[in-house]
C-alpha cells in the first residue's frame, strides 16, 4: 500500500467536469486526486502562416501553472519564458495533434489552454487527458455549428505517469512519490494502444529492460482507465473504440 492508501496499480480518483469555462469553444476541469488543471479549446483566429493554402489545420498549447498552485507561492510565468513551461505546452500540442485529422479539420487553428490551479504531481498528464476532451468538445461544437465540415477526431488520447522504486511500479504519482521516486516515466497513449510520447528518467539509479516493460503494462492499464473516464463525455458524438 503507498502513502496515500492506493494500490501500486490504482489511478488517483480522476474526475473530469465538462463546460468549465462559459467562452470557450471546449472546456472542463480536469482532476487527477488533488491536482486540478482547467483546459480550454479555442478556435484561433490568427491562422499560422506556414500552413496557409495547404488545406491543413493545426492544434498547439499553452500550459501554466497559477502562482499559488503549489505549496509556496511561484512567479506568474509571463510570456512562457520557462523552459520547463515550453517543454510541456510542446508535449500537450504534440499529444493532442495524434487525436485529429488535421486535413480534415482545414485551415482552422485551436489552441488548448492547460491551466494548473492546484498542483499535487501529474500536471502534464492530467493535462493531456483533460486537453483531449476539451479538444473534442470544441471540435464538436464547431460541426454543429459548421465551421468545419466534419468531426476531424481520429483517436483518443490520455496521459498517465509511472515510477519505480525498490524494482516495483507505482502508477499515477502525487507530489510526494514524483519527489522521492527512483525512476519518473510519463506514457501518452491513444485508444489503439499505440504510443505518441515516453519521457523517462532515472532519478535515483538506472532501470532495466525489465522495469520499462513492467512500467509499460502498468501504464497502459492507467490510460485505458482514463478512456473510460473521457468516453463519458465524449463517447456521445465520438465513440471510445479500443484496439487491444
Amino acid at each position: 500500500m503507498r502513502t496515500d492508501g492506493r494500490n501500486f496499480n490504482e489511478l488517483r480518483k480522476v474526475t473530469i467536469t465538462p463546460n468549465a469555462s462559459e467562452y470557450a469553444e471546449g472546456s472542463v476541469l480536469v482532476e487527477f486526486g488533488k491536482t486540478k488543471v482547467l483546459c480550454t479549446a479555442s478556435l484561433d483566429e490568427h491562422f499560422p502562416k506556414w500552413l496557409q493554402n495547404t488545406g491543413q489545420g493545426w492544434i498547439t498549447a499553452e500550459y501554466g501553472m497559477l502562482p499559488r498552485s503549489t505549496h509556496s507561492r511561484i512567479k506568474r510565468d509571463k510570456a512562457m519564458n520557462s523552459g520547463r513551461t515550453q517543454e510541456i505546452s510542446r508535449l500537450i500540442g504534440r499529444s493532442l495533434r495524434a487525436a485529429v485529422d488535421l486535413k480534415a479539420l482545414g485551415e482552422h487553428q485551436i489552441i488548448v489552454d492547460c491551466d494548473v490551479i492546484q498542483a499535487d504531481g501529474g500536471t502534464r498528464t492530467a493535462s493531456v487527458t483533460g486537453g483531449f476532451v476539451a479538444l473534442a468538445l470544441a471540435l464538436n461544437k464547431l460541426h454543429k455549428l459548421s465551421e468545419i465540415k466534419s468531426l476531424p477526431l481520429k483517436n483518443y488520447v490520455s496521459a498517465i505517469s509511472v515510477g519505480i522504486k525498490n524494482d516495483h511500479p507505482y502508477l499515477d504519482l502525487n507530489y510526494e512519490e514524483d519527489s522521492s521516486i527512483e525512476t519518473d516515466m510519463n506514457f501518452v497513449l491513444t485508444n489503439k494502444l499505440e504510443f505518441v510520447e515516453i519521457q523517462g528518467t532515472a532519478e535515483g539509479s538506472t532501470f532495466s529492460q525489465k522495469a520499462l516493460l513492467k512500467m509499460v503494462e502498468v501504464a497502459t492499464s492507467g490510460c485505458l482507465q482514463l478512456f473510460q473516464e473521457q468516453t463519458k463525455i465524449v463517447g456521445t458524438f465520438f465513440p471510445l473504440k479500443l484496439e487491444i
